[in-house]
């Protein structure tokens, strides 16, 4: 019998049935920027077109259901945000985390500017935006993001301002400005800037001869107003923050100034023989979303190149400026930067907090964290006896793994898998599909050893991962240059499945070994997101992966597989039509259910088909990280459908599918989100699990999500989401994360922590 330790760790008493790149370093006076906060906050500019909803394969007619029966997507996006900036809010939080939140928070903002906003604002320029799925017309999407997004920037700065800046000073950190420092803190500072700021800082004027310099987007910028007292003339200039230079200096011991604030009080050294009179923050979003027309690019590689460098050119969306600036100086920057009075945020200082997370991460205070925890191998790949690597392809014989990252490690499991791989001289042959990766990947250097050691090494690297653009270039070239196959997917579609094969000569039989998870092969980013994968050595999974990559690689047209549902041919159907199973089922007096767990369901035939098996009485449960179209709770149409969304520590990432099935669950995981660019213009595959262990882990696991004695936010028929967190006696609920965490160290013990 196989086994699982996923989810076993969950109290069954707790089961309700009804319900980066490294982080900034210290040094002596500085520290570091903010790390990559691993967002992937679901986000993607194209417009969902929406023509009043597709009819089921079943011929059930879409029109038969109520107009106003999907949520906005944009607001339920910055529903999630909210979400984030909840856990700042709660002084339950740990303290550095409820910082690192701040940061999350402005990140995931600064992000869906430069995508959602964007998108919408060049469509309706462009004329070519449509109606949304919940109704709305184009610019009402607009006003209305603008109104929510500055109700919750305003939350965001009153939280730092009045709860955590005061808060971390009282634990003796101290985020400070100019003006509190001390005359020592001073003056150690303007050595500091005279020695390593001001080499590198470029003042630039604007007057007839100068014109106004370009903004690069997200770029800290002082505007600098000075009076030549020759002629008695008022001048502008521009000075740039350096980005390469850390976010916050340390003035003392655990004070820290902005690095901006630092600049602004030696202006004086960048402007000698002028009075300076003024200066002000100010920083610019924009439109950072690529546009690459494949089918008229001989070279996908050289095109986005070029794509990439029109992207620091992008128009503006967002101008945030200190609400302290001077009415002249704003009305310069509207009218230069060329962005309407609605899109300029006044703030308190300091802007950009994104910062934040590099105070979280640098600081060695491990009372105002949430407590370290480190991953164990998992159990059906431990070697209890022996000190070596265990034998992965031995155990993948015996057995499938199911893991469950980050409770898993990545590290000894996938990583070593493919390892072992690159270093088994009876491997003859890897294929791998990379999303994501980090900038000193092990996997990546294992595809390499793999290639020089004469292995055939097929690599599908996904250049047009947005913001990873110029990053996966980079290790596709360096793959190239080792002797692998490098492709780059079938035009017009993004590839996000993640999958691994490894093909093995043992005897006189070749044997495939296979990996398909719901997460990027990111060692990195594998400690914060919590993903699933199968590790398996069935022949029918290594079959269609063999047929997937064929088509990736050359001109297979297969769209139907053993064990796996791929997009865009066959997975949404394939979803829908079991979705209408459980109907069947019900009906029939079977057991029925559908419990579903995604980053976000918008795709508007998933959920009229969950619509139906709602009115049907089949109980649908909906775990969603971010976005959800679906309204539950409504009256003779989703009566039957809960909507759960859990945040905390990790970032939920997983995608499972389980359905009933009568009596005989059927359980799928893998890369899919319900979207449309998921299901019509990506590469995405689920693979069906089949062991019976694993299947109930999965189940579990989702029950557990789903609780009403577990935290979490619960969504209403109005599109509101409501936290619970603690129970009617005022006990705080445990979180999921922190059920799993604990599940583990007691079966580890101290080693765990």
């Amino acid at each position: 019998m196989a086994r699982s330790s996923l989810a076993e760790s969950l109290p069954a008493q707790s089961i309700d049935n009804g319900g980066m790149t490294d982080p900034g370093k210290v040094t002596s006076n500085v520290l570091g920027a903010s790390p990559d906060l691993g967002l992937d906050p679901d986000l993607d500019s194209d417009a969902d077109v929406y023509e009043g909803g597709r009819d089921l394969p079943d011929g059930t007619a879409a029109a038969d259901l109520p107009a106003d029966r999907f949520l906005d997507r944009e607001q339920s996006w910055l529903a999630f945000n909210e979400r984030v900036l909840e856990l700042a809010e709660d002084p339950e939080t740990p303290l550095l985390e409820r910082a690192n939140f701040l940061a999350i928070f402005a990140g995931n903002l600064d992000e869906f500017f430069m995508v959602r906003v964007a998108g919408l604002k060049r469509r309706i320029a462009t004329g070519v935006a449509t109606r949304s799925a919940s109704g709305l017309q184009p610019r009402e999407v607009l006003e209305g993001i603008w109104n929510r997004s500055r109700e919750l920037m305003a939350r965001h700065a009153a939280c730092y301002q009045r709860e955590i800046s005061p808060a971390l000073a009282a634990e003796g950190l101290h985020l400070i400005r100019w003006a509190e420092l001390t005359e020592a803190e001073q003056a150690r500072l303007f050595t500091l800037f005279r020695r390593q700021i001001y080499p590198v800082l470029t003042p630039l004027a604007v007057d007839p001869a100068h014109p106004f310099p370009y903004i690069s987007g997200l770029s800290l910028n002082l505007a600098v107003v000075v009076r030549n007292p020759v002629s008695g003339h008022n001048h502008f200039a521009r000075v740039k923050v350096p980005p390469l230079l850390p976010r916050f200096l340390e003035a003392s011991p655990h004070r820290y100034v902005p690095l901006e604030d630092v600049i602004a009080a030696h202006l004086e050294e960048l402007f000698p023989g002028m009075e300076v009179l003024a200066h002000h923050m100010f920083r610019v979003t924009r439109n950072e979303d690529l546009e690459v027309e494949e089918d008229d690019a001989e070279n996908l590689l050289q095109a986005l190149e070029k794509e990439l460098m029109r992207r620091r050119f992008g128009p503006p969306v967002r101008l945030e400026v200190e609400e302290s600036i001077d009415p002249y100086v704003l009305d310069l920057l509207v009218r230069e930067l060329k962005v309407s009075e609605a899109e300029v945020c006044p703030l308190p200082g300091p802007l950009d907090l994104t910062g934040l997370s590099g105070i979280a991460s640098a600081m060695d205070r491990p009372e105002l964290k949430y407590p370290k925890y480190v991953a164990g191998t998992h159990r059906d790949l431990a070697e209890v006896e022996s000190a070596s690597p265990p034998d992965i392809f031995a155990a993948l014989r015996q057995r499938d793994v199911l893991l469950h990252h980050p409770y898993d490690s990545f590290s000894t499991s996938v990583q070593a898998f493919l390892e072992q791989a690159a270093g088994d001289p009876d491997v003859l042959a890897i294929k791998q599909t990379l999303y994501r990766t980090s900038g000193d990947s092990p996997i990546v250097d294992a595809l390499i050893d793999a290639a020089e050691s004469g292995k055939q090494v097929l690599v599908l690297v996904e250049i047009k991962a947005r913001f990873d653009e110029q990053a996966n270039i980079k290790w596709a070239r360096k793959l190239e240059e080792a002797g692998c196959h490098v492709v780059y997917g079938l035009v017009g579609l993004k590839t996000h499945c993640k999958l691994s094969l490894v093909v093995r000569q043992e005897g006189e039989v070749l044997r495939r070994y296979a990996h398909v998870g719901t997460g990027n092969y990111h060692p990195k980013t594998a400690r914060l997101y919590e993903d699933l994968g199968l590790l398996t050595a069935d022949q029918q999974v290594g079959a269609d992966l063999s047929d997937l990559f064929n088509r990736l690689s050359g001109y297979s047209r297969r769209e139907t597989y053993r064990r796996l549902l791929v997009a865009p041919r066959s997975l949404r159907d394939g979803l829908v039509s079991r979705i209408q199973r459980e109907i069947t089922h019900h009906r029939a007096g079977r057991e029925a259910y559908i419990r579903i767990k995604v980053n976000s369901i918008v795709d508007e035939t998933v959920c009229d088909a969950l619509y139906h098996a709602s009115m049907a009485g089949v109980p649908v449960e909906v775990w969603v990280r971010g976005i959800c179209a679906l309204r539950p709770g409504v009256p003779e149409l989703s009566e039957n459908i809960r909507v759960r969304s859990v945040l905390g520590r990790f970032l939920e990432h997983s995608r499972v599918f389980c359905f009933g099935n009568g009596g005989e669950p059927e359980v799928w995981l893998g890369s899919a989100d319900m979207m449309h660019r998921n299901l019509d213009r990506r590469i995405e595959a689920l693979v069906r699990v089949t062991d019976p262990a694993h299947r109930a882990s999965l189940n579990r696991l989702l029950v557990t999500g789903m609780s009403d004695t577990t935290a979490s936010w619960r969504l209403g028929p109005d599109g509101e989401w409501t936290r619970h967190a603690h129970d009617e006696n005022g006990q705080r609920l445990p979180n999921v994360q922190e059920m799993l965490i604990e599940g583990r160290r007691r079966k580890r013990g101290p080693a765990a922590t």
